[in-house]
């Protein structure tokens, strides 16, 4: 599963859309197949809230390394630092990079674009469909084609993480699956991942797992604290 993608994982998407919870889950489980050093970036510097940096002492004692724009952990500037150029080029790493939301968000890669292989790059796209911009095919496309102008990359792959946070029920991934399955029809890209938190969504069977696109994966809540 983990080690199908490509070596570096790129992943954005848009406010709301739950890419960093995704992105730490992916980054502890890749941690646990890979023969490599793992690293994740978090380049993340337009959204001030659920930074996948606030959880660096556990991403630290998990074994992987982060890259971030904390000093000492004790302030944080909206600058990226040059050393998260160092796993793009050296090909010991596997590599995750937890991108800014949106087009806006996707700008700080140009940093690095000089040092990026696209042939070793996966770039997904997390997607939660009760979100006013990914709400249907049509926004869905057109965040898209904002991410893949912006970052000047091409996206390999939807992640459904459709939810109402603690709200969330298996009709409702269901129906962020049918959404998206439209818009890998017009758009050729598949869909990757499907997610959903294993503690919130207790209605998940074996039969709606297998009505679901892509690798279903279940999570656990690193961002979110119990009260939210």
């Amino acid at each position: 599963m983990y080690l199908d993608d490509k070596r570096v994982r790129i992943i954005s998407g848009h406010y709301g859309s739950g890419k960093t919870e995704f992105a730490l889950n992916y980054v502890m489980n890749l941690k646990k197949v890979s023969k490599k050093k793992v690293a994740i970036s978090d380049m993340d510097i337009v959204n001030v809230y659920f930074r996948s940096r606030e959880k660096r002492n556990e991403i630290i004692s998990n074994g992987i390394e982060i890259f971030d724009s904390s000093i000492s952990a004790s302030a944080d500037l909206p600058a990226i630092p040059a050393e998260m150029r160092i796993p793009f080029v050296d090909k010991e790493y596997d590599y995750v990079v937890d991108l800014g939301g949106n087009d806006v968000g996707t700008i700080v890669l140009g940093r690095f674009f000089d040092s990026i292989d696209v042939s070793e790059v996966d770039f997904f796209m997390v997607v939660n469909v009760f979100r006013p911009d990914t709400k249907d095919v049509e926004s869905i496309i057109e965040q898209k084609n904002r991410l893949e102008f912006s970052s000047k990359l091409k996206v390999t792959g939807f992640i459904n993480n459709t939810n109402l946070v603690r709200e969330t029920t298996a009709s409702d991934i269901i129906y962020g699956d049918d959404i998206l399955r439209q818009v890998s029809v017009k758009t050729g890209v598949p869909i990757k991942y499907t997610s959903y938190v294993e503690e919130v969504v207790k209605d998940i069977t074996p039969e709606v797992i297998n009505k679901l696109s892509g690798d279903v994966i279940p999570l656990k809540y690193y961002m979110r604290e119990v009260w939210m």
